[in-house]
């Protein structure tokens, strides 16, 4: 009978204040404890039509590693339509269109970006619903990888059709701040960059892509407890604007204007950046009418546009990134928040019938006699199986090659895309993967 009144305070406790916050381009609503909104925040997997319910057997079986998965509606994030996802054994998926090592650092919707190891045990998988209105991503009783002690986690992301983003978490056994970040980023919130070919500085004939984050979300993971949740609603962008006059006239925060070639409405920062600039899209548009834009002629690709011409050879190299604007492994950088107008503006293109250089000479004379080299080792090495060398290839042969495998680099945290076909993991049944 003593533990009545205890009971009852506990049931009775007040909510969490409901914490608001404008980001731009999203305002978050986080929910604590005992907030009558969390349960129409949380997708309940068990208890959703298993049809829609696939446990993915790779990533419920491996660590650090993304498989990308086609969503079946088209997902609005930061104003632009995704078919296409990634998920990540660390807690985040990534948003973005090339697949690269570095994924941690932008263009994400995180839950709880942290060294989540699913192949701990056989109770963690990474499980994902897709009913056509809404897809959810759960990270269900996983583990931190070395820190097993602290516990399991388990949390879920929502992209609703709307483009509605809620954050769920269920099971957090320790606060957020005492997750290390050593190994890997700890974070929570969204982000999203664009990409563009700059002059590679060793090669000025090739290209490289450099990724900018021009936005990010950053949540207060201190209130990231066990029943609680996160709610993202997106805001107007110039994007949405399907003609000049909406466009001009937008009240939107955000500065729109209109380009005629492109038919698009934008701030100039988005994932076609690239685009707006090589065209000369927002330059003096603020000043001219609808019926100036239409007329005039003044967009079209500049001789120094970024768009590589048809049948342009361009060498690129898609960017591994690291957060925090330190240069990588490949010299591409990530700048967060980048402002200027200018920046990649002034890409050199090759200029047409531009003389062979004699270094360019002598490296195809070097290709075609290395060429040339190992296709006569390799027949030799056929038609000889006991030599020393053919035994020296077939003692080292693997007997698997995997798709990608993740390689440590120092304080790099590398995610590789894993294989299309997988395994089950004990005691569930794996649905067919996407």
């Amino acid at each position: 009978m003593r533990m009545l009144p205890q009971t009852l305070s506990i049931l009775c406790a007040p909510p969490a204040p409901l914490q608001e916050d404008n980001h731009s381009y999203y305002v978050s609503r986080t929910y604590g404890p005992g907030d009558a909104r969390l349960r129409g925040l949380w997708v309940d997997m068990a208890a959703a039509n298993r049809s829609h319910v696939k446990i993915h057997g790779i990533l419920s079986n491996t660590h650090r590693q993304a498989s990308r998965i086609v969503l079946s509606f088209d997902f609005p994030f930061y104003g632009h339509l995704l078919r296409q996802v990634t998920i990540a054994t660390g807690g985040f998926i990534f948003m973005g269109d090339v697949i690269h090592r570095m994924l941690t650092a932008t263009q994400y919707v995180a839950p709880l970006m942290a060294n989540f190891n699913p192949s701990y045990s056989r109770n963690s998988t990474v499980q994902y619903l897709d009913n056509g209105t809404v897809f959810v991503v759960q990270w269900d009783k996983v583990y931190l990888q070395g820190k097993e002690d602290m516990g399991s986690f388990t949390f879920q992301a929502a992209l609703h059709s709307t483009g509605r983003i809620v954050f769920g978490y269920k099971e957090i056994p320790v606060p957020v701040l005492q997750i290390s970040a050593t190994q890997h980023p700890v974070k929570a919130g969204l982000s999203d960059a664009f990409m563009i070919l700059n002059p590679s500085p060793e090669v000025p004939e090739s290209r490289r892509r450099t990724i900018y984050e021009y936005h990010r979300v950053e949540l207060d993971t201190s209130r990231i407890t066990s029943m609680s949740a996160v709610e993202f609603t997106p805001l107007p962008t110039c994007l949405q604007h399907q003609s000049c006059e909406m466009c001009v006239t937008s009240e939107l925060t955000f500065n729109c204007s209109w380009c005629h070639v492109l038919q698009r409405c934008s701030s100039g920062f988005d994932r076609h950046r690239e685009e707006w600039l090589s065209y000369g899209c927002g330059q003096q548009s603020d000043e001219k009418s609808c019926e100036d834009l239409a007329e005039d002629d003044h967009y079209s690709a500049p001789p120094s546009s970024s768009l590589s011409p048809p049948g342009e050879d361009v060498a690129t190299s898609t960017s591994s990134l690291f957060v925090d604007g330190l240069t990588t492994e490949d010299d591409t950088k990530l700048n967060q928040y980048a402002g200027s107008e200018g920046v990649g503006s002034s890409l050199p293109a090759k200029a047409a019938g531009a003389p062979v250089h004699t270094g360019t000479i002598v490296g195809i004379i070097l290709a075609v006699l290395l060429i040339a080299a190992i296709i006569l080792a390799g027949i030799y090495i056929n038609s000889h199986p006991t030599s020393n060398a053919a035994l020296f290839f077939i003692e080292r042969r693997p007997h698997r090659w995997p798709a990608m495998k993740f390689r440590t680099q120092g304080r790099h945290t590398t995610y590789a895309e894993v294989e299309a076909a997988g395994h089950e993991k004990e005691g569930f049944v794996e649905a067919e993967q996407c």
